[in-house]
């Protein structure tokens, strides 16, 4: 296959080279770099083939290397998959914990039988070279209200012990996740289970963070009711405050991001004691409601803007780390009620609103960004020969008032973070043209 590296193509994203790209796995500060495992499905841009784990690494966030695939599934422990999974550095040394996918031949409905959901460990020295691969857990490891969907070890250093929690769906299509302990990180023992009852069949991707003095368990459900102002997308990702270490009610449920593309949030510390976010800037099951043009051209998905995280007003609020402030150049002001066109699809769009009044961003006049009564809106808008959303309509969320808007856009992504990043919108996009045309109708001031 040829691939066609011009169009739609990130400047300041990752993205794969060629295949599909999804969850963001193993993200961690290690060896003086910044590095991001990845989903990787490297012979097929719908996902198709070999499921393995592509890597890059930075030292500063900002100049990334993009060292191959480093791992695959080659074991029998693995074979139909090296899926999800995280690292953690100890002694000088990068842990990797993923869930090795095995489908058994015959008759199964691959959910009460035939899967093996595998907790796999590897080490490597310089994040790139792997160590042969040790089978932590087996489906006979977890208890018996699960079905064979266990996945997605998160694996983090608490005290003297090691800690990991692990999504799953039970044997009653309910929604969990798994806690064990380890001495050594070789031997983990079962500590216990957490749900919400009807809320999502499957929990996938989870993750345990202290951040602003709080404990958080971030989760991916799936099978949430879909509602006009929340879990709009086909599944969710999002974020429970922990008391007494359990998960409260299913209402205090605060999710991630609101836009169309965005799933399987990971969490890590660096060395200067953030916490960092990265997401990947896509979906699993959409292709019936929107779709990614550039499968045509070998390649699909990308992650998103490294996130720091803070706590404002008892909300996580998410903020592009400052090295992003370092990639600015030239700066334009933003003249409201008047077009501005810009050279190139990447630019950093502040606005800040002098008063609760209705605001307006259009973008390539298709994708309308808004606010009115206490609703913010992100809507596409397609002409009559063009549709830059592919197929992408709606999203919105209830703000109590707008402040300011910050639009991170790439040649066909938009980070668009609503009042300092306590609300975000996500979301693909793909005007045609080399410029962008920019019309701000606000009751304030901006600059580009």
């Amino acid at each position: 296959m040829t691939y066609i590296y011009g169009k739609w193509r990130q400047e300041v994203h990752l993205e794969p080279p060629h295949g599909w790209l999804n969850d963001p796995n193993g993200l961690s500060f290690f060896g003086g770099y910044y590095h991001v495992y990845f989903q990787y499905s490297p012979d097929n841009a719908n996902g198709d083939g070999r499921k393995c784990w592509g890597h890059y690494r930075s030292k500063d966030l900002i100049d990334w290397e993009f060292t191959g695939t480093v791992l695959f599934p080659d074991t029998p422990d693995d074979k139909d998959g090296v899926y999800s999974g995280s690292a953690v550095e100890h002694d000088g040394i990068l842990h990797i914990f993923y869930t090795g996918n095995v489908k058994e031949e015959g008759d199964h409905d691959y959910i009460t039988s035939g899967r093996g959901a595998n907790v796999i460990s590897v080490t490597t020295a310089d994040g790139v070279t792997m160590s042969e691969k040790q089978t932590l857990l087996r489906n006979s490891d977890y208890p018996d209200f699960c079905s064979c969907h266990v996945r997605d070890p998160k694996v983090w250093r608490e005290g003297n012990k090691w800690r990991m929690v692990l999504g799953a769906r039970t044997l009653d299509d309910t929604g969990c996740v798994l806690f064990y302990s380890s001495d050594d990180m070789i031997s983990w023992k079962y500590d216990g289970s957490d749900c919400i009852e009807d809320f999502g069949y499957m929990w996938e991707c989870p993750d345990v963070f202290d951040v602003g003095g709080h404990r958080y368990l971030s989760v991916s459900p799936q099978g949430l009711r879909h509602g006009e102002t929340k879990f709009q997308n086909v599944y969710q990702s999002g974020y429970f405050l922990l008391k007494d270490g359990k998960t409260p009610s299913a209402d205090m449920f605060v999710e991630w991001d609101m836009g169309f593309d965005f799933y399987a949030p990971q969490t890590f510390l660096d060395e200067k004691g953030r916490r960092i976010l990265v997401g990947w800037a896509g979906l699993p099951d959409v292709e019936a409601e929107y779709q990614n043009p550039t499968v045509a051209l070998g390649w699909q998905h990308v992650l998103t803007t490294p996130r720091e995280l803070s706590v404002k007003n008892g909300r996580v609020v998410q903020t592009p780390v400052e090295e992003v402030a370092a990639l600015r150049k030239k700066e334009i002001p933003v003249e409201c009620g008047k077009e501005t066109e810009i050279s190139g699809g990447c630019f950093d769009l502040e606005l800040t609103v002098f008063s609760d009044a209705p605001m307006r961003i259009t973008l390539e006049k298709e994708c309308v960004i808004g606010y009115q009564n206490g609703i913010f809106t992100l809507e596409f808008q397609p002409g009559a020969d063009t549709d830059i959303g592919c197929g992408r309509k709606t999203r919105r969320a209830r703000i109590e008032h707008l402040l300011e808007v910050r639009i991170l856009s790439d040649e066909s992504l938009l980070e668009i973070y609503v009042n300092g990043g306590e609300t975000v919108f996500t979301t693909r996009y793909y005007p045609d043209g080399d410029n962008r045309s920019i019309r701000v109708e606000a009751d304030g001031t901006g600059k580009i």
